[in-house]
């Protein structure tokens, strides 16, 4: 059975993988929002904002879900198919008996305070519960961002921990309040 490639919609937004045709558009995106994100990412290699190393890192984010390691999402507009407002990753899949995977996300700048990032979770989340039979999505963030935690509080991820030095984040060590979410339909052996 072939691995069917996800195109999810919600009322105002598409969530894809990339294509080698997004590639200027991951670049506007990581550029124009380059200071936004810093003070919550690792840190960027200089190659980063080039196009030889997106053409890599969309093969390889296709190889990695067609191979259950991840789901690399891009966010876009239903309005404007051609920008992208955001991102948001599934990573770290582990099967057998834990069922488990993390997920990070980001939202430009300018797309802020408009509900789209709970709006784009929501939907992603029931795609990795339902299509993926994930059971349970873990996701972490900085204490001061209290923004992401305010999402994550509505989608329903529940505190789990502290953890110290957790992270390196924009070239320090950073505690993360760990959360996360767990599948109430989860199937054994689908």
């Amino acid at each position: 059975m072939e691995l069917e490639l996800p195109n999810i919609t919600t009322k105002r937004l598409l969530l894809r993988l990339a294509t080698k045709e997004d590639i200027p558009a991951i670049l506007n995106f990581y550029t124009q929002n380059k200071t936004y994100l810093t003070p919550f990412s690792p840190l960027l290699f200089d190659n980063f904002f080039t196009e030889e190393y997106w053409q890599n890192r969309v093969e390889n984010n296709y190889l990695e879900f067609i191979n259950d390691i991840s789901l690399k999402l891009f966010i876009f507009s239903k309005t404007n198919q051609k920008s992208i407002i955001g991102f948001i990753n599934f990573s770290n899949f582990v099967r057998r008996a834990a069922q488990y995977c993390n997920v990070g996300y980001g939202l430009a700048e300018a797309e802020q305070g408009k509900g789209y990032m709970t709006e784009a979770l929501q939907a992603a989340i029931h795609y990795v519960f339902q299509d993926l039979n994930m059971h349970r999505i873990m996701a972490n963030y900085i204490p001061h961002n209290q923004r992401s935690g305010n999402v994550l509080r509505r989608l329903g991820f529940v505190v789990e921990g502290y953890a110290r030095d957790y992270l390196l984040i924009n070239g320090k060590w950073q505690d993360h309040i760990l959360t996360s979410i767990t599948n109430p339909n989860w199937r054994a052996n689908p």
